[in-house]
């Protein structure tokens, strides 16, 4: 299996003196091609802060990110944008939809910018709207959908371009039970049969129970980082 993620000596501090914060401190992690791991820690472990890192969504202190054998840190600005348009699909809890466009456009915009046919593109965004129950929404804007449903829509729009790469940051947190569970199903499939990478950070039993790797941190810092030989199918 190839690395696509790797992270050296990876820091991350805020203020100085004494008001310094080490939100990550020293954190060195590979991460194979076809993982389904999770990032988890009580909160202000660092779990955030190390996901916007690994997806070049903000800068190290120290330390580089390698994505797919490149160091983001020489890519030009233009160079990063389009990779990760390319090969990431990121859902975090600020969901940045698009105020004036549908779901159903939501959705499709980065297969929009990427080329893929029209039909193509509705055909996948169907297909999401109908995992995700969203039927009958393709057509509401962000401000006429309630939290939980901008959520799947945020979920469904880095999902449906098939990235090589999803950094999730509790993508389950506004969802009910069983929406989160078949989310879960489905994003367990697209891993399995496309070997879609995944990482996650959550506090949701459901991803750690799913999850075949544990990266756990505390304090910035990698307590422990745990291959599993159990986890739910």
């Amino acid at each position: 299996m190839s690395k696509v993620i790797e992270t050296s000596h990876l820091c991350r501090y805020f203020g100085e003196g004494e008001l310094l914060v080490k939100a990550l401190d020293d954190v060195s992690i590979d991460v194979e091609e076809g993982e389904f791991s999770a990032i988890i820690g009580p909160s202000g472990s660092g779990k955030s802060t190390l996901l916007h890192l690994i997806g070049g969504l903000d800068k190290p202190t120290h330390g580089e990110v390698i994505l797919a054998g490149t160091n983001i840190e020489s890519m030009t600005r233009s160079a990063l944008s389009n990779f990760r348009r390319d090969h990431i699909g990121f859902v975090f809890q600020a969901y940045n939809l698009i105020p004036v466009l549908s779901t159903i456009e939501n959705i499709e915009y980065v297969m929009l910018m990427q080329g893929v046919p029209s039909s193509e593109r509705r055909k996948r965004v169907f297909e999401m709207l109908d995992i995700l129950g969203l039927d009958g929404l393709g057509g509401r804007r962000p401000a006429q959908l309630s939290g939980g449903q901008q959520q799947r829509v945020a979920v469904a729009r880095a999902m449906v371009s098939r990235p090589n790469i999803i950094l999730a940051d509790e993508p389950t947190a506004n969802l009910d039970s069983k929406t989160g569970i078949s989310l879960l199903d489905m994003m367990k499939d697209l891993n399995v049969r496309h070997g879609m990478t995944f990482i996650f950070s959550t506090h949701d039993q459901k991803i750690m129970d799913r999850a075949r790797r544990l990266i756990h941190l505390r304090d910035g810092l990698i307590e422990l980082d745990e291959q599993r030989k159990e986890f739910a199918a």
